[in-house]
């Protein structure tokens, strides 16, 4: 008994360590994305931005243009909006870009983005897309604030500024690293100093929310249907509970 203690106490010693490594070694803390699939409205414009911006590099295979029916948009709005110059309305959601050239463009091939959101999580995604700075020491000029020297251009630089990284002590004396907008874009605001970031945030929870929509497609039709289904259930419980009051009391009187 005393030998097992002795070998659990010895396993524990080299546990914690490791563990105290990663925790010290976590990245910034993530802000709640304020996802809403229900949102037809922002699904759409998420839509939209991932077809103006992401599209061009990153492929969602997964994913086909008729299936942007389920959230709102008709046949004729996506084929004039969203469907790229010879592709079909049944087409999977393909880049033209070839592989090989990516990776000599780029570093590395651009990901597929079809199931992005469900091994990153939308948190993850919300900050990633919030969290560019200008970085003269990367090749693209850009870094990340989560993700590390990201290979990836920020590419809607126009829209939100240029942003900065900042390094500060908070009050325990520990190392604190912030972004800082200096440079506003079409999207953002720079008012007595101050970051105005609220309308870029807001397109960048509708990218979020799409690139997790098209992460399960059918999730806002099971959701649709399982709402009617509890209130069809609701509404049916009513009677039966009625009934079986009286069933269960008649005897008793």
């Amino acid at each position: 008994m005393k030998s097992k203690i002795r070998h659990l106490i010895a396993a524990m010693a080299l546990v914690l360590p490791v563990s105290g490594t990663v925790l010290a070694n976590e990245g910034p803390k993530l802000e709640k994305a304020p996802i809403d699939i229900q949102d037809t409205e922002s699904l759409q414009r998420g839509a939209q931005l991932f077809s103006n911006y992401c599209l061009s590099c990153h492929s969602a295979s997964a994913m086909r243009y008729n299936r942007l029916e389920d959230i709102g948009l008709s046949e004729e709005q996506i084929k004039a909006n969203l469907l790229p110059e010879g592709a079909k309305i049944g087409d999977q959601m393909n880049v033209s870009m070839d592989k090989k050239d990516a990776k000599v463009w780029l570093g590395a091939a651009p990901p597929d983005l079809s199931l992005i959101a469900r091994s990153r999580g939308a948190d993850y995604l919300y900050a990633y897309l919030r969290g560019f700075y200008r970085d003269p020491t990367r090749p693209t000029g850009w870094n990340n604030l989560v993700f590390d020297k990201v290979g990836m251009p920020h590419v809607l630089w126009e829209m939100q500024g240029e942003q900065v990284l900042k390094t500060e002590k908070n009050a325990e004396g520990h190392e604190e690293h912030k972004l800082e907008l200096v440079k506003a874009g079409s999207l953002t605001k720079l008012e007595n100093g101050k970051a105005n970031t609220a309308e870029f945030d807001k397109r960048m929870a509708d990218l979020t929310n799409y690139l997790v929509y098209i992460g399960e497609p059918a999730q806002v039709k099971r959701h649709q249907i399982g709402y009617i289904v509890l209130l069809f259930l609701g509404v049916l419980l009513l009677p039966l509970t009625y009934f079986l009051k009286k069933e269960y009391w008649k005897d008793v009187h």
